[in-house]
């Protein structure tokens, strides 16, 4: 049997990330939440807050959900929700309301002392793999307050703004990326069209 997007987490066939020694891409544990949870902590002033209520019901929307393991440290995680879940997120809804077929980055975090080593380029490698069959990849960046290093690794990687949205306390750049489906056709950012 084949592998399926779901099931291929890196290039490497064992998970463990190219150039960054002793590192492995791996499916979110149970085991893995209290240090998701610090991450998430030490990362909020540009992700939404995250306690142990929150996780698990993120989690249970999710279509993905990683971390890369260094040594049995969680340095980094990724949660991804697809369409048509429940999820109460305005950002994802206005997403939700305008595109059909999308795979949602709700958030991502890598530790301070271990950016800038690639490990956010092989989560999205994984993440954008996973979404492939839903034809585009969306997420958010802050852009009040400036985020301009996620902004300069999401144009890179070919993300284009469609939209911001205004929150009391930030503005958003909401973003998206085409990506092939497996017939390698690929999916237009056009919006959504009622029946």
């Amino acid at each position: 049997m084949g592998a399926t997007p779901e099931s291929i987490l890196s290039p490497s066939e064992d998970g463990r990330l190219p150039g960054s020694e002793g590192m492995r891409l791996r499916e979110l544990s149970r085991a893995d939440w209290p240090q998701v949870l610090a991450l998430n902590l030490a990362s909020e002033h540009q992700l939404s807050a995250l306690d142990e209520t929150r996780l698990p019901y993120i989690l249970s929307l999710a279509r993905r959900s990683l971390v890369v393991d260094g040594g049995g440290e969680v340095v980094a995680f990724a949660i991804a929700i697809a369409p048509r879940a429940p999820y109460d997120s305005r950002n994802y809804r206005w997403f939700a309301s305008h595109l059909e077929r999308f795979l949602y980055l709700d958030r991502i975090a890598v530790a301070a002392s271990f950016r800038r080593r690639g490990i956010a380029t092989q989560i999205y490698d994984a993440m954008e793999l996973t979404a492939g069959s839903l034809g585009r990849m969306v997420c958010d960046v802050n852009v009040e307050p400036p985020n301009d290093a996620s902004l300069a690794f999401h144009a890179a990687r070919g993300y284009r703004e469609i939209a911001r949205l205004e929150h009391p306390e930030k503005l958003v750049a909401l973003l998206s990326k085409e990506l092939e489906h497996r017939t390698g056709e690929a999916v237009s950012d056009s919006p959504r069209r009622e029946l």
